[in-house]
């Protein structure tokens, strides 16, 4: 989960900032003011711009982490919680890029030292993109056949989650638990696949996936991660739900899902989101799910970890057609990591899902982990592939 989401609510979305999804990062490089990035400087208690706006079209912030604790970095739409963009974890020291193609408009800026809080923001302004930055016929036509197919992904995932969700409520409500139990990853995959677009919706993220190390002081905790600490109650001081908590936490959270599967019926991509997007997966995996923080009390992590890898290499196969000719290179990389990525995940599958992240040994979460971190080098350099 990204930028402490679960602790934001407010105003409907902009429907005019609904393209804006699924921009993501790239790792640990370096940038100057030659090539045309903001400057971004994030300390304890200071976001530096060395401007304040930039021209529309492909956009890149370069954000250099000068405080002492990890900090995130955003790009807000207008209204202050559809996030267009957002590169997270920068350790003290580093410094890391975010990429975007952003449409002309006012936004906001936000550091996050302590990756907590609202944020220290600012406005920030997109002018109208130079001329010259016009595609191909042939490469705009694959870019949109690549946009167009994820967008389908997107409504599949989406229909197949509130469905399921609907079942688990159900099952929930009743106290109907070993149905629940069986329902609960199986189900979550569907989020976990489409995670940056459903995160990007600032006030429904915090009321479904919010896990309770993430809460702050004051916020009604509601959706899958309270459920799940009802279904596998740890062993002493937990105060179970009530039938009536639990009828209510199931009826808003199937009212919560059936608001995210329609926000996202019109929504429309372009290629660097789909890329960026499946960038943001794979950091998913590296700072939730390979850790077994995200699934705290049932330890359904693998569920997560392989919904978070289907995401990212759908968004990758449907631009495999633009990585053609120069691209060829990065294709095989993505390709032959992706392929030893699943071939680990696949020898700790157990039945019809995985066994509990619990149950796995040290060496093997290293294993894992490395793994996530070969492919996240080449999936890094996907976006500059295809927005060219």
């Amino acid at each position: 989960m990204m930028m402490n989401t679960h602790a934001r609510g407010g105003a409907a979305t902009v429907a005019a900032t609904a393209a804006l999804l699924l921009a993501g990062c790239t790792d640990n490089t370096q940038s100057s003011a030659s090539d045309g990035a903001v400057q971004v400087s994030s300390t304890a208690d200071a976001c530096t711009l060395s401007s304040t706006s930039a021209p529309g079209g492909t956009l890149k912030f370069a954000v250099r982490n000068e405080g002492t604790e990890v900090t995130e970095f955003y790009l807000l739409a207008e209204d202050g919680l559809r996030i267009v963009g957002e590169v997270e974890n920068i350790g003290p020291g580093l410094s890391r890029d975010l990429v975007v193609m952003v449409p002309e408009g006012k936004y906001f800026t936000a550091c996050k030292p302590g990756m907590v809080g609202d944020g220290i923001r600012a406005a920030f302004t997109v002018d109208a993109a130079p001329k010259g930055q016009e595609v191909s016929a042939g490469r705009a036509a694959l870019q949109q056949t690549a946009v167009t197919q994820y967008a389908a992904y997107v409504k599949d995932q989406t229909e197949q989650l509130l469905a399921g969700t609907k079942e688990f409520a159900k099952a929930f409500a009743a106290g109907d638990e070993d149905t629940a139990r069986g329902l609960y990853a199986p189900v979550r995959m569907h989020w976990e696949r489409i995670e940056p677009v459903a995160e990007s919706f600032g006030d429904l993220d915090p009321v479904l996936d919010a896990r309770e190390a993430d809460l702050e002081e004051g916020q009604q905790w509601t959706g899958w991660h309270r459920a799940e600490k009802d279904l596998w109650q740890p062993a002493s001081g937990y105060q179970a739900l009530t039938a009536a908590q639990r009828q209510q936490l199931a009826d808003k959270l199937v009212a919560d899902t059936e608001e995210l599967q329609q926000r996202t019926q019109d929504l429309t991509f372009t290629p660097d989101k789909l890329a960026n997007g499946a960038k943001e997966l794979l950091d998913e995996v590296a700072t939730g799910k390979v850790t077994g923080e995200e699934e705290t009390f049932s330890h359904t992590d693998l569920w997560d970890f392989q919904a978070n890898v289907d995401g990212a290499r759908i968004a990758y196969e449907d631009l495999k057609p633009l990585l053609a000719g120069s691209g060829t290179e990065l294709d095989a990389s993505l390709a032959k990591n992706f392929a030893a990525l699943q071939q680990l995940l696949d020898q700790h599958r157990k039945g019809e899902g995985f066994v509990y992240y619990d149950e796995l040994t040290e060496a093997q979460v290293k294993e894992l982990s490395s793994a996530v971190d070969a492919l996240s080098e080449p999936l890094s350099r996907l976006t500059a592939a295809v927005v060219r």
